[in-house]
């Protein structure tokens, strides 16, 4: 049996594909139940996280074993298996080892070092242990991976590099700027009690917050964590739980609202947002130069400004303007350009263009030609002379039928934005598939963090001394894991090497009591404990020797050869292998 995990996570693929495919609990209980029942699997394990959903399993066939876990994948998170395919990796025996190491030193995590995929990893083994989907294998490698976790970030500096997905989603809800400095004072709502959202509350309470409210749909457990947050003795924050129908209610006095929950749907609408924040933001304000009557001077659109009126006190309007071969009013709403530039000659023939040019001032047209690599003639005023600047205009044609534009000297005229005023509500969404309706970002005095926001921003880059002294642990602890492995394939064999041969002095002895019936108890006891111990002696350093060979690269062919030099039945090899399994199988939560 080999150890096979397909799997995807936030390195191969999109959030929106994550979101889709992520897995409810009762979703992940009925995955481990089906791969095991399925063919080519006999162990199961899923380890689900917000970024990453992976599925372990010991298969007996490698390409039976991928195309079966990657149909489960697809079948239980409802992603259909074409779409689901191109975002799958796949490792497998060693390689599947150094993968859910390094996911357990927090390598392979959108933030570097991250501790919280620990007690992820310890959760998806206590599930598969509850289900008896985790055999030996599983058992032995879910809890090496832990013990490697540990190490790593006791050993190394891989914690001054890495932050909890919490810390990192807080920091960039206060663009970068000291988080405590950020959340003193502020009262924080927290909706779900699980691990994440325990972990959002206690980072937000040591932060220096003022209140935390709880809502989780069991109240018991919310009670709970808001007294565990009430009697900590490094916070004094005031904490209190509430049912999820006062969420709305709750909303409307956060100034923090961190939501991680296991929900299917949306807990917070884009809607729910804007009532609760409904008269704690300013109106937005007019955008400037925007038409109406209350634009100064009575312009008339974008184009109104320096050099959207000719010949001084007259007053003349563009589109009045004789000898102009333009259609103004088509150019004159075109945000940004003037009617002198750049908008109003794209495309325009030479004929045109040599007109427009005798119109435009020499500013704007001397600009024009040698933006576009003309000559500019000194001295010249005026208009351009068709004869004497053929080339200029034909180059000038050319430049706007080519880039859709003609460059000009004088920059666009500016397009004031308006300010979006600060925050009065920050939003943290922690959940996959999401909670808070991913508008919400869109609303004024909003600002919403969540998973996608949180793969696209650049994490703190780790100390590159720290990361490397973690994999040399990953690589050294997948070798030792390797060899553990290879010499547990040998024990069965072992096994029943020495059970043939118990049996094979119990017939002795039974054979020397027919043949001398008048054996008293004490001479036919050391008979029989002679006979064992010259037989124990005799095995033990082909056993030892064995157990060692196997340990090695390539040594699973000494069990094969152990077998077929003293003709062990495989029925009780595989008899000891299973009970083995039975025994892991049966094992408790770690």
């Amino acid at each position: 049996m080999s150890l096979l995990v397909v799997g995807l996570s936030h390195r191969s693929a999109p959030v929106s594909v994550l979101e889709r495919a992520s897995l409810s609990a009762d979703a992940q209980v009925k995955l481990l139940q089906d791969t095991v029942a399925a063919e080519p699997a006999t162990e199961a394990a899923v380890l689900a996280t917000c970024n990453r959903i992976e599925l372990y399993a010991d298969v007996d066939k490698f390409h039976a074993g991928v195309a079966e876990l990657s149909t489960l994948l697809a079948q239980h998170s409802g992603v259909g298996l074409e779409e689901l395919t191109p975002y799958l990796y796949v490792h497998y025996e060693d390689r599947a080892v150094h993968h859910l190491f390094s996911v357990a030193c927090g390598l392979d995590s959108m933030v570097v070092g991250e501790g919280q995929i620990l007690g992820q990893i310890k959760d998806s083994l206590a599930r598969a242990q509850d289900l008896h989907s985790a055999g030996r294998l599983l058992n032995d490698l879910f809890q090496q991976a832990l013990r490697v976790g540990k190490r790593a970030h006791s050993e190394t500096g891989i914690d001054r590099a890495g932050q909890s997905l919490v810390t990192f989603g807080l920091e960039q809800l206060a663009r970068g700027g000291d988080v405590q400095q950020w959340a003193r004072g502020k009262k924080a709502l927290v909706i779900g009690a699980g691990s994440m959202s325990s972990l959002a509350a206690a980072t937000l309470a040591r932060a220096g917050v003022a209140e935390i409210v709880i809502a989780n749909r069991t109240l018991d457990r919310a009670e709970r964590l808001a007294r565990i947050l009430s009697e900590g003795d490094d916070t004094d924050v005031l904490a209190r739980a509430v049912p999820m129908e006062s969420v709305p209610a709750e909303l409307t006095r956060a100034d923090v609202t961190v939501s991680c929950t296991g929900a299917t749907g949306l807990v917070l609408t884009a809607q729910s947002v804007a009532e609760a924040i409904e008269g704690r933001t300013p109106a937005p304000s007019a955008v400037p130069g925007e038409d109406g009557p209350g634009t100064p001077g009575g312009a008339s659109g974008p184009t109104a400004g320096p050099g959207a009126q000719r010949g001084g006190a007259s007053g003349t309007s563009l589109g009045a303007e004789d000898g102009c071969p333009l259609e103004l009013s088509s150019v004159q709403g075109t945000a940004g350009f003037s009617v002198l530039g750049e908008a109003a000659v794209a495309g325009m023939a030479a004929a045109d263009l040599e007109q427009h040019a005798a119109w435009v001032d020499n500013g704007t047209a001397g600009g024009a030609l040698r933006a576009a690599g003309g000559p500019a003639r000194p001295g010249a005023v005026g208009t351009l002379d068709p004869a004497a600047d053929t080339d200029a205009i034909a180059a000038l044609a050319a430049t706007a039928a080519t880039l859709g534009r003609i460059p000009e000297r004088r920059r666009p005229e500016p397009v004031e934005e308006p300010q979006r005023p600060e925050p009065v509500l920050f939003l943290l969404d922690l959940a996959m598939p999401r909670d808070i309706d991913a508008a919400a970002h869109r609303l004024t005095g909003v600002r919403l963090v969540d998973i996608e926001s949180l793969a696209e921003a650049p994490a703190g880059a780790p100390m590159a001394a720290d990361v490397d002294q973690v994999r040399r642990i990953v690589s050294d602890e997948v070798a030792a894991f390797g060899a553990a492995l290879r010499a547990a394939h040998i024990t069965p064999t072992v096994v029943a090497l020495r059970t043939m041969a118990a049996d094979v002095v119990a017939g002795e002895i039974a054979r020397l009591d027919g043949r001398l019936p008048g054996l008293d108890d004490k001479h036919r006891a050391e008979i029989t404990q002679t006979v064992r111990r010259v037989v124990d002696k005799l095995l033990h350093v082909p056993t030892v020797r064995v157990k060692q060979l196997a340990a090695e690269p390539g040594g699973a062919g000494y069990a094969d050869a152990l077998r077929t030099l003293f003709d062990l039945d495989p029925e009780t090899v595989a008899a000891v292998s299973r009970a083995e399994d039975s025994t892991e199988k049966d094992r408790g939560p770690a």
